[in-house]
């Protein structure tokens, strides 16, 4: 009765308390003094919105992406809630760290500051990071070739506002953020 019970709201519950938690932290921010555009935020959604899709439907209109990639069985369940879990609470370490110098969109805040400590000192973008990371748990739990669309669409919109971000962050630091660069990895520590 519990197993089946965690198979259809485990993953729910781990991102709904995820979101929850996000929402309440997210008005303790310093005040914006400049802020990407809304089409740039709205595409981003978008992405995101689809793969949640992906991931959550119990079936999607193009059959081959219903197509397995790995085998069935609970232990991709629960090496994917695993993974997810990871992911989410490696992206919460990161929101904590950062403090009042975090928002949803790219912005530069007043007084912002250059944060290279804690999971900033393993990757320059943890929080991206912590959310890819929940989205490849998320595509092994599922472990059909749709998670895997899934995750290259949450790492398109993370890349783009990645990208944005470096700019305004290069711009606001100079040297200071370039040195940072030099010695971590955007993404994957030690790779990209």
């Amino acid at each position: 009765m519990l197993i089946p019970f965690l198979y259809k709201y485990l993953f729910p519950a781990m991102w709904i308390a995820y979101s929850l938690y996000w929402w309440a932290i997210s008005k303790n921010v310093k005040e914006t003094q400049r802020r990407e555009s809304g089409t740039s935020r709205l595409v981003r959604l978008v992405l995101i919105v689809c793969a949640f899709a992906l991931v959550w439907l119990s079936s999607v209109p193009l059959p081959f992406l219903n197509e397995r990639f790995l085998p069935s069985g609970a232990w991709c369940f629960w090496l994917g809630a695993a993974i997810t879990a990871g992911g989410l609470l490696f992206s919460v370490w990161a929101r904590r760290h950062l403090g009042k110098n975090w928002s949803q969109a790219v912005t530069v805040k007043e007084g912002h500051e250059l944060i290279t400590s804690g999971p900033y000192a393993l990757v320059r973008h943890p929080i991206y990071t912590g959310l890819l990371l929940a989205f490849v748990g998320c595509a092994v739990a599922r472990g059909e070739w749709r998670g895997l669309l899934a995750v290259a669409l949450v790492f398109i919109a993370l890349w783009q506002k990645l990208k944005l971000e470096e700019k305004w962050m290069r711009a606001q630091f100079g040297e200071a953020y370039e040195a940072y660069a030099r010695r971590v990895a955007a993404l994957v520590p030690y790779i990209v």
